[in-house]
C-alpha cells in the first residue's frame, strides 16, 4: 500500500485558478469572518428537532390515509361559500326525495341508511334488480308520465336493493340505467325499448302503489314478489268496456258543444258524430293503421254532422257540432307531458313529444279541411265567427264542463275513486276561466293559463296526499280548456281561402295549449316548493346556468 502524505510538504500545490486574487500573501495574518457573513438556511431544523422523520412505509399511492374514515370523508373540494347540505327527511314523499337525488351531482348524493336496503347479506342479482326497474319504468313512461319522474321511480327502486351507483336515463322510446359497483369495476348498463303506448291510469295508479310499498322502509317487498305483482298489473282488464268507452266520447263532444252555445240538438249531434269517429277509429286500428290515420278518419265524422246542419239551413250552431267533435280529439295528456319535460330540461324527450303532438294535431286539421272543402265546393255558408260568440249560461255550462271532465275521466281508464276529484276539479277550472274570459273580458291565453294553474295546484296536493301521480286528477280537468274553437276557426279560415286569419286563429289554438301544459306545471312546481312535510329540507335542486350562456 501507498501511504498517504501526511505534512503540508507532500501536499499538492493549487492550481492558479484555485488562487483568488484577495489572498493575502505570506506573513500576512487572515482576516476573521465576521457572524454575520455565514448565513443560513431558512429551511434549518431548529435545536432539538430530530431531522429524521419516521421510516416511510410502503404502499399504494391511491391507499387513503391512516386517519381516513369512510363515514367522516372530507368532500374531495368545498368552494369558498360552502357546500349546502343535502337533507332528505323520511316524511317528504319518495318522489321529492328521488328527485332532489337525481339532481344532484354523484358525489354529492347521500348515502343511504343500510337498514333500509330491502336486501340481506349478499343482496338481490344486479341484473334482476336492473330488469324490475326497466319494467316498471316501461309502465310509467307508456302510461304518460313525465320523464323526470320516470327516472325518479327507477331510481328509487334501485336504491331500495341497495345499487346506489346507479344513473337511469329515459328518452321518448328508449329507457336505460347504468349501475357501477365501485370505481374499479366495469359498469352494467341495460335498457328496454317502449314500442306501445296506452292510455291507462287504472294500471298506472296500482304501478305507483308497488312503487309505494317498495320505498317503504317498514314493507319488505323483495324482486321476486314485485315481479308477481307486476305480472298482476299487467293481466288486469280495463275497468270499463269498450261500449262505456265510446259512450264516453260521444258524451264528451256533446258536452263540448254545450260549452260554446249547443243546445240539446247540438248535443245529440255532436255525440253521434263523435261516436261514428270513435268507432272509425278503432276500426283503423284493428287494421294495423297508423295513430295519424286514425286520428285523420276520427275527425270526419262530427265535421260532417256540422256541415249537414248547414246544407238543411236549421237555425243550430252547426260550428259547435264540430268544436264539440274535436275536443275529443285534441291530444291534451301528450302536449301536457311534452312541455312538462322541456321545463325539466328533458329537451329530447320533449321535442319526440311535441313532435307527435304536431302529427296529430296535422291529421284533425287534414280530416277536418277535407269534409269543410268539400262542404264549400257545394255551396255551404258556413260562419266561423259564430262559434267564437262568448255565451253567458253559467249554471249550464259549469254542468257540462264537469260532464265532459267525468267522461274524459272514463276515457283514460281512470278509477272510480279519482273520477269524482277530476270532475270537480274541471268545473273549478272552468268556473276561473269564464270569470277572466267571459265575464271579465280578459285574454283568453291568461284566463286559460290560470286555470290550468289551479288545476296542477289541486291535482298535485291531492296526489301527495295519496302517494300516487297526478295526472289522473289533472289530465281529464283540463278538458274544457282545450282550444277546439280556436282549430276550428283556423281550419275554417284555410278551408275558405283565409290564410292569414286560419293561421292566425291556429297560432291562437298554439298558444292556448302551451299556456294550458305551462300552467299545469306550474301548479305543480308549486306545491312542491311551498308545502313539504314537516322537517323535510329536500329542496330539489336545478342547474343553475348563467344568463345568456
Amino acid at each position: 500500500m501507498v501511504a498517504e502524505p501526511d505534512g503540508p510538504e507532500d501536499r499538492k500545490p493549487q492550481s492558479d485558478e484555485a488562487r483568488s486574487a484577495f489572498t493575502p500573501p505570506a506573513g500576512v495574518e487572515q482576516p476573521v469572518v465576521p457572524e454575520e457573513e455565514h448565513p443560513t438556511s431558512e429551511f434549518a431544523l431548529p435545536e432539538g428537532v430530530d431531522a429524521e422523520g419516521p421510516p416511510e412505509q410502503e404502499g399504494s399511492a391511491f391507499a387513503p390515509p391512516s386517519t381516513y374514515s369512510a363515514r367522516k370523508s372530507p368532500p374531495v373540494f368545498t368552494p369558498a361559500h360552502g357546500v349546502p347540505m343535502v337533507r332528505l327527511s323520511k316524511d317528504a314523499p319518495w318522489q321529492d326525495r328521488m328527485r332532489t337525488m337525481l339532481r344532484l351531482p354523484v358525489s354529492e348524493r347521500p348515502v343511504p341508511e343500510l337498514a333500509a336496503r330491502k336486501d340481506d347479506e349478499t343482496g338481490p342479482a344486479v341484473p334482476r334488480v336492473l330488469d324490475l326497474t326497466l319494467r316498471i319504468g316501461e309502465l310509467l313512461l307508456a302510461g304518460g308520465e313525465g320523464a323526470e319522474d320516470v327516472e325518479a321511480a327507477m331510481f328509487a327502486i334501485c336504491r331500495s336493493y341497495g345499487l346506489d351507483r346507479c344513473e337511469p336515463t329515459v328518452t321518448f322510446t328508449l329507457l336505460s340505467i347504468t349501475y357501477q359497483p365501485s370505481l374499479v369495476d366495469d359498469p352494467v348498463t341495460a335498457n328496454r325499448t317502449v314500442r306501445r303506448r296506452g292510455t291507462d291510469y287504472t294500471r298506472l295508479e296500482a304501478v305507483y302503489q308497488l312503487l309505494a310499498d317498495i320505498n317503504a322502509e317498514d314493507q319488505d317487498v323483495s324482486p321476486e314478489e314485485a315481479y308477481r305483482r307486476l305480472a298482476e298489473i299487467r293481466r288486469n282488464r280495463h275497468p270499463y268496456p269498450g261500449w262505456v268507452l265510446t259512450t264516453a266520447a260521444g258524451g264528451l263532444a256533446g258536452a263540448a258543444s254545450v260549452l260554446v252555445g249547443g243546445g240539446p240538438t247540438v248535443f245529440f249531434m255532436a255525440a253521434l258524430g263523435a261516436v261514428l269517429g270513435d268507432r272509425l277509429a278503432w276500426f283503423c286500428a284493428g287494421r294495423g293503421l297508423p295513430e295519424f290515420y286514425q286520428f285523420l278518419v276520427a275527425a270526419m265524422p262530427p265535421a260532417a254532422m256540422g256541415v249537414l246542419l248547414t246544407l238543411l239551413h236549421a237555425e243550430l250552431r252547426p260550428s259547435a257540432v264540430i268544436t264539440g267533435g274535436l275536443f275529443a280529439l285534441i291530444p291534451g295528456r301528450a302536449l301536457v307531458a311534452a312541455v312538462q319535460d322541456g321545463l325539466t330540461g328533458f329537451y329530447i324527450t320533449a321535442s319526440a313529444r311535441l313532435l307527435e303532438v304536431g302529427y296529430f294535431f296535422v291529421a284533425i286539421v287534414v280530416g277536418v279541411l277535407s269534409v269543410l272543402y268539400v262542404a264549400v265546393q257545394f255551396g255551404a255558408n258556413l260562419n266561423p265567427e259564430g262559434v267564437l260568440e262568448p255565451v253567458e249560461r253559467p249554471a249550464v255550462q259549469i254542468a257540462a264542463s264537469m260532464v265532459l271532465c267525468l267522461t274524459f275521466a272514463i276515457l283514460l281508464q281512470q278509477s272510480r275513486a279519482t273520477v269524482l276529484f277530476a270532475t270537480l276539479n274541471g268545473g273549478v277550472a272552468w268556473v276561473i276561466f269564464a270569470s277572466i274570459a267571459v265575464t271579465a273580458e280578459g285574454s283568453a291565453v291568461m284566463a286559460t293559463a290560470v286555470a290550468a294553474g289551479l288545476v296542477g295546484l289541486f291535482g298535485q296536493l291531492i296526489a301527495r296526499y295519496h302517494h300516487t301521480s297526478s295526472l289522473p286528477y289533472v289530465t281529464a280537468a283540463i278538458g274544457p280548456l282545450l282550444p277546439g274553437s280556436a282549430t276550428y276557426f283556423g281550419v275554417l279560415a284555410i278551408a275558405q281561402n283565409n290564410l292569414d286569419q286560419g293561421f292566425t286563429s291556429l297560432a291562437k289554438a298554439a298558444a292556448l295549449a302551451l299556456a294550458i301544459a305551462i300552467g299545469v306545471n306550474l301548479g305543480g312546481e308549486l306545491a312542491r316548493l311551498f308545502i313539504q312535510a314537516p322537517g323535510s329540507g329536500a329542496g330539489r335542486r336545478a342547474a343553475k346556468r348563467t344568463r345568456g350562456f
